[in-house]
C-alpha cells in the first residue's frame, strides 16, 4: 500500500480543454470487441475529457473509450451549452474493458492518480461544475470499491487536503460531438496537444508502463 501512494505523487495534474483543430490523423485507440468476450463500464469524471480519454485509451484490456456529458438535467447537451455550466452535467470518459485483463479497482486506481481529488468544480485552470470530480458507479460492487478506495486515500494523508470526489450512481451519458472523440490521437500537431496533453500522457505512460497496451 506504501508504494501506491508513493506513486500517487507522480499523478498527473489535468488541464484545461483547448479549441479544436483538425491536426494530424493518427492510428484510432480503440479495439473491437472479440466474440465471447463479458465487458464492464466505468465512468469517471476527472476535468477535460480530453486528457481523460487519452489516459484510459492506452490501458491493457480497455477496448472503449468515449467522452461525453452526464449527471445533468438537460437530453443531448451540446459542448457549447455544457460549458454554460446550466445543465448539470459533467464532463464524462465512459469505459468499456475486460475485467478478466483490468480490474475496476485498477481503473480505480489510475482515476484517482491522474487528477486532482481536492479541489471542487475545478482542476488546473479549467473551472466550473462540469470539470467536477466524480464517480459514477453502475453496480453495488463498484460502488464499494470506489468508496472503500476513497476513504483508504484520504486516511493515507497523501493528499494535504480532504478528497471531495463524489461517488454517486449512474444517472445518464451522453456522448460529446464526433470532433471531441478520440481528440488527443487525432490532434497531436495541435498546440494545446502538443504542449499540455503530451506530457501528461508521457508522464502517465511511466508510471503506468506495465499496464499500457502493447502497441
Amino acid at each position: 500500500m506504501r508504494s501506491f501512494f508513493s506513486l500517487l505523487m507522480l499523478a498527473v495534474t489535468i488541464a484545461a480543454c483547448g479549441q479544436q483543430d483538425a491536426g494530424r490523423k493518427t492510428t484510432l485507440m480503440k479495439n473491437t470487441i472479440p466474440a465471447g468476450v463479458k465487458t464492464d463500464t466505468a465512468t469517471f469524471g476527472e476535468g477535460c475529457f480530453w486528457c481523460t480519454e487519452a489516459f484510459f485509451q492506452r490501458l491493457e484490456g480497455v477496448y472503449e473509450v468515449t467522452s461525453g456529458y452526464g449527471g445533468g438535467h438537460v437530453e443531448n447537451p451540446s459542448y457549447e451549452e455544457v460549458c454554460d455550466k446550466n445543465t448539470g452535467h459533467v464532463e464524462l470518459a465512459r469505459i468499456v474493458y475486460d475485467p478478466a485483463k483490468i480490474s475496476y479497482d485498477e481503473l480505480l486506481e489510475v482515476f484517482w492518480k491522474t487528477h486532482d481529488p481536492t479541489t471542487y468544480d475545478q482542476q488546473g485552470n479549467d473551472v466550473g461544475p462540469q470539470y467536477r470530480s466524480v464517480v459514477y458507479y453502475h453496480n453495488e460492487d463498484q460502488h464499494k470499491k470506489a468508496e472503500k478506495y476513497k476513504a483508504e486515500l484520504d486516511k493515507s494523508g497523501a493528499w494535504d487536503k480532504p478528497i471531495v470526489t463524489a461517488i454517486e450512481p449512474f444517472k445518464n451519458f451522453y456522448p460529446a460531438e464526433n470532433y471531441h472523440q478520440n481528440y488527443y490521437n487525432d490532434n497531436q500537431n495541435q498546440g494545446y496537444c502538443r504542449f499540455v496533453i503530451a506530457p501528461k500522457v508521457e508522464k502517465f505512460e511511466k508510471v503506468f508502463k506495465t499496464k499500457l497496451k502493447k502497441h
